[in-house]
C-alpha cells in the first residue's frame, strides 16, 4: 500500500486538530483519559469486563502453563470488501476470526501488556492474543451521524464487530493495539478526514484516537504518512516518527505512546531511530524526542514470549491476516506445543 504526504510534517499538530462532533458517540462514556498504552485502564462502559454470564461462553479449553510458548500477534489493515487480499479482509473473515481464536481459548491483550508481562485479562490455562491494525482506515473506526446529530460506531467497521462480539462474550475485553497515520492519502489519516471516506468527517478525527485511549485499546506510532524509512536520511526519519507522536499527543495530551509499527517492515538506515530520536520543529525550535519500548516487524509468525530469554522487544514478529495464515499459524502452534498458555 503506497501513501503521500498531504502536508509538512511540521504543521501536523495544528492542521490535525478539528472541532468536536455533534454529540458525542453513544458509546463513549468515558469522562477521562486512560493511559491504556500501559495496560492498565480504568474501567469504564467500553471495557467489558468478565461477569457470572461469561461462564456461558466458557469454552472449556484449558491448557498446562507454558509461559516460554509463542504468541500470536495478528496484522490486519482494511475490513471490507467482497474478497480477501494483501491488505483487505472482508467483514464475514474478520468475524470468523474473531469467532475461532476465541473458541481456541485466546483472550486479547495489547503490546503494551505483553511488554509488561501483565496477563491479567487471560484466565489460567489459556492464552493471549494480540490484534493489530495498521494504517488507520475509516473501515477499521467509523461513525455514523443521526438525524439529531448524534455519532454511533459503524457495526460494519473492526471496531464496530469488536464491540458487537464483547457483547456476545463478555470475558472478551476491548484489548489491541491501533497503529495510526496522522496525513496519509486516501481516508488513512486517523480513520477518515473527509466524508468522501467512509462519510467521515475531518473533526472527528481527534474523538475517534480519545475514545479508543478511553476504552481500553493502544494507540501506537505508524509515522506520518506510512513513509518507507529505509530510502529517507536520519533526519527525515524522526520528522515523519516525530511528527506522528506530535498528533497523537494533540488528540490525547499526555498519553504514553508505547509501540511503533515499521511501515512495509522497513528498518531506517540507522535502526536505533525506530525506537528513539528527536525532531526538533523549525518553527518553534522545540524538540520532540520519542522513545519506544516496542517495535512491530511486518511479519514473521508467532512472536516468542517476554518471559523468553531471546525475546527483543525491538523485533516483535506478526502474522499477516492473509488468506488462512492465522490458522495454519494458530494450528501449527498446538501441533508442536509451542503455545504461550498462563
Amino acid at each position: 500500500m503506497t501513501f503521500r504526504m498531504l502536508a509538512a510534517v511540521m504543521l501536523v499538530a495544528s492542521t490535525a486538530c478539528g472541532g468536536n462532533g455533534k454529540g458525542e458517540a453513544a458509546r463513549d462514556t468515558a469522562s477521562k483519559t486512560s493511559d491504556s498504552a500501559s495496560g492498565s485502564v480504568a474501567t469504564n462502559g467500553g471495557d467489558k469486563a468478565a461477569s457470572p454470564s461469561a461462564a456461558s461462553t466458557d469454552t472449556g479449553v484449558k491448557l498446562p502453563p507454558n509461559h516460554t510458548g509463542r504468541i500470536p500477534v495478528l496484522e490486519y489493515h482494511v475490513i471490507a470488501g467482497t474478497q480477501n487480499a494483501l491488505y483487505t479482509r472482508t467483514v464475514a473473515s474478520f468475524k470468523a476470526d474473531l469467532a475461532d481464536v476465541y473458541k481456541r481459548g485466546y483472550r486479547p491483550i495489547t503490546i503494551a501488556q505483553l511488554l509488561d508481562k501483565n496477563f491479567s485479562d487471560v484466565p489460567a490455562g489459556y492464552s493471549p492474543v494480540v490484534f493489530v491494525f495498521d494504517d488507520a482506515s475509516p473501515e477499521q473506526f467509523s461513525y455514523i451521524e443521526q438525524a439529531n446529530g448524534q455519532l454511533t460506531i459503524d457495526p460494519n467497521t473492526g471496531v464496530g464487530i469488536w464491540e458487537d462480539f464483547a457483547k456476545a462474550h463478555p470475558d472478551w475485553k476491548n484489548r489491541a493495539t491501533f497503529c495510526v497515520l496522522s496525513g496519509a492519502s486516501a481516508g488513512h489519516n486517523m480513520f477518515g478526514d473527509s466524508p468522501k471516506f467512509h462519510g467521515q468527517k475531518r473533526e472527528w478525527r481527534f474523538q475517534k484516537l480519545k475514545w479508543l485511549a478511553d476504552n481500553g485499546f493502544e494507540l501506537c506510532d505508524h509515522t506520518v504518512w506510512h513513509m518507507k524509512l529505509s530510502q529517507y536520511p536520519d533526519d527525515k526519519v524522526q520528522q515523519q516518527i516525530s511528527g506522528n507522536m506530535v498528533a497523537i499527543d494533540s488528540a490525547v495530551p499526555g498519553y504514553k505512546v508505547r509501540t511503533i509499527a515499521l511501515p512495509y517492515g522497513l528498518w531506517p538506515k540507522n535502526r536505533q531511530l525506530a525506537w528513539e530520536g528527536t525532531w526538533t520543529d523549525p518553527k518553534s525550535g522545540q524538540a520532540h524526542p520519542y522513545h519506544f519500548d516496542a517495535v512491530l516487524e511486518v511479519a514473521g509468525g508467532p512472536t516468542l514470549s517476554p518471559f523468553d530469554p531471546k525475546f527483543d522487544p525491538h523485533h516483535i514478529t506478526r502474522i499477516q491476516a492473509v488468506g488462512n495464515d492465522i490458522q495454519k499459524e494458530l494450528d501449527q502452534l498446538d501441533k508442536t506445543k509451542m503455545r504461550f498458555v498462563k
